[in-house]
């Protein structure tokens, strides 16, 4: 994954928030796997997450599927025809986005409200 698009990395840097956030507030509990974040996604001195062993799944399997999407410029996933993630995965994705985006944009995070607006 080193020769990511700079708008593969902006995505994938979202998905990265998304699940932590969302982990966080969900996951609490079971939290305890501390995921290596990868140099290209790595923000502010930020090399380490720690996640739930399902939220770290979801995370790399994201990861994979956004660095192999092979349709450029990339649709919103609800929006596209080809669908990568299999419907599990999918649904997780789903919730995560409608939990993590709220959250981000109630915090001020203007920046979110943007990216949501132009994959519409």
């Amino acid at each position: 994954m080193s020769e990511l698009t700079a708008a593969q990395t902006a995505d994938l840097k979202i998905l990265a928030r998304f699940i932590e956030l969302f982990c966080h507030a969900k996951h609490d509990n079971r939290l305890g796997d501390t995921v290596a974040v990868p140099g290209i996604l790595q923000s502010r001195g930020k090399r380490r997450m720690e996640l739930c062993k399902e939220c770290a799944g979801l995370l790399e399997h994201g990861m994979m599927k956004r660095a192999l999407c092979p349709l450029h410029p990339k649709p919103a996933c609800k929006n596209c025809r080809i669908h990568c993630y299999t419907p599990e995965y999918r649904q997780k994705i789903r919730e995560i986005m409608a939990y993590a985006g709220r959250k981000m944009v109630l915090r001020g995070r203007l920046d979110y409200l943007w990216h949501y607006y132009l994959q519409r």
